[in-house]
């Protein structure tokens, strides 16, 4: 009768184990889905941004330095990164973060200056850019939330056991840089 009882402790607990493992895995999976949308919908703003610059750069010769540093951006932004790595996913995060915020400094530039503000090519590109960055922030809120979940599942016990040995590490959020948040852009600095 005790064997029956130890054996049927041990098979629910098995069971819980197994549950948490199985919803810990599909949390990872889950957020890793997310982060692979919100890359189809960096790689159209990245594939976007040489049309931009060429743009840019036949009425903005004065702001090379900002067209240069963009594509040095957009070029650090597309390179590879591991996704079960969570420092790799933060510094691509981070590298995005970057770029937005200098695409943001490239159209207030753009909204200064009469000449560029009525050309039609920008205005279309600018308006193609916005419609991108809806799409990025919209696969952003569903990465976090994904992240959320599995941040969750990993940290509360039992989940941070069999996190350990599943070799599941929690994942950085997909926030807006202190840059692109707090620095308002002061177009009046690009008159000249």
């Amino acid at each position: 009768m005790v064997l029956w009882i130890i054996l049927g402790v041990a098979l629910v607990l098995f069971a819980i184990s197994y549950g948490w493992y199985a919803s810990i895995i599909t949390y990872r999976n889950r957020a890793q889905e997310a982060l692979g949308s919100v890359d189809v919908h960096l790689r159209q703003r990245h594939d976007l941004l040489p049309n931009i610059l060429t743009i840019a750069q036949k009425f903005m010769q004065h702001e090379r330095e900002l067209l240069a540093k963009i594509a040095e951006l957009r070029a650090a932004a597309t390179a590879p990164y591991r996704k079960e790595d969570p420092k790799s996913v933060a510094a691509h995060l981070q590298n995005e973060g970057a770029l937005t915020a200098a695409m943001g400094r490239l159209f207030a530039v753009a909204e200064s200056n009469p000449d560029l503000k009525s050309q039609e090519p920008i205005v279309r590109a600018q308006e193609t850019f916005e419609e991108v960055e809806g799409h990025i922030a919209a696969a952003r809120r569903f990465y976090n939330s994904a992240v959320t979940q599995l941040n969750n599942s990993v940290q509360i016990f039992p989940g941070s056991i069999l996190a350990g040995i599943a070799g599941v590490q929690t994942l950085p959020f997909y926030e807006e840089t202190d840059s692109v948040v707090r620095a308002p852009i002061d177009a009046a600095t690009y008159l000249k």
